[in-house]
């Protein structure tokens, strides 16, 4: 690991708006990628000064888990997979200061997985959407 890389995930890198989500989702220039049990649904969107490069959030149904422990524990996973590999795009993005990247990762299995099965996958999402920018 190189001294220089940040395994943070911040408020400022989360989508945590509804107008936000709905251009994620309802836009036509948003693009869909698949390693299962992720789906990741992401966009390049305009960056400003300041602004973090990649903003992400993550969706798991309650149609698969009622219980939202078993939810949440997912969601945990999800992000720490995503903030220990997140310089996969935090450093192609940053070679592009005018442009960003807005993710939404979708659990899509309707089972549990272990931590580091979630990791690699969520490794395999982040170099697919890397190829497609």
């Amino acid at each position: 690991m190189d001294a220089t890389r940040t395994f943070t995930f911040t408020k400022e890198e989360r989508i945590c708006g509804k107008k936000q989500i709905e251009q994620l989702f309802g836009g036509s220039s948003s693009h869909s990628v698949v390693a299962f049990p992720i789906r990741a649904v992401f966009m390049k969107t305009s960056r400003e000064e300041g602004e973090p490069p990649v903003k992400m959030m993550v969706s798991v149904s309650k149609r698969y888990f009622k219980r939202a422990v078993m939810r949440n524990r997912i969601k945990r996973q999800v992000r720490e997979a995503f903030r220990k590999n997140k310089y996969t795009l935090t450093e192609t993005m940053n070679l592009r200061p005018d442009m960003g990247i807005a993710v939404a990762f979708l659990w899509i299995d309707n089972k549990l997985w272990e931590s580091a099965q979630v990791e690699k996958r969520m490794c395999d999402v982040l170099n697919r959407i890397k190829e497609r920018i």
